[in-house]
């Protein structure tokens, strides 16, 4: 499995961002999906996931109401639309499958695209 994320960027308080997972293989409609991100000097958290039928969704409490996490598998694509974006959500964001749900883990993930959110 190869994952390619994009779509990150500089954005201002309040703004928006949609992130973009591209996935390979033939078996992505059958992975768990996830997101996860790493501050500067911290650990890397779990940030929302999605099952593979995509009717099911779990977020960090941190962004519950703000970050939506969709998935397309007809295009291999897993997206994270952010709004309401604050200064904390700046990190590293990455794609990954999800090898646990219960408590999120990931095994392939993808390189990470930057986030920052300025004051």
């Amino acid at each position: 499995v190869q994952l390619q994320a994009s779509g990150g960027g500089l954005v201002q308080a309040g703004g928006s961002l949609r992130l973009s997972c591209a996935a390979s293989g033939r078996s992505f409609s059958e992975y768990n999906m996830g997101w996860f991100r790493q501050a500067t000097g911290k650990k890397r958290e779990f940030v929302a996931g999605i099952l593979w039928t995509g009717g099911v969704t779990r977020y960090a409490d941190s962004v519950k109401g703000r970050f939506t996490v969709t998935r397309d598998n007809a295009k291999n694509m897993v997206h994270l639309q952010m709004n309401s974006l604050k200064p904390e959500d700046t990190a590293v964001y990455y794609c990954a499958r999800l090898t646990d749900w219960s408590s999120p883990r990931g095994d392939y993930w993808g390189q990470g695209t930057q986030v920052t959110v300025s004051s």
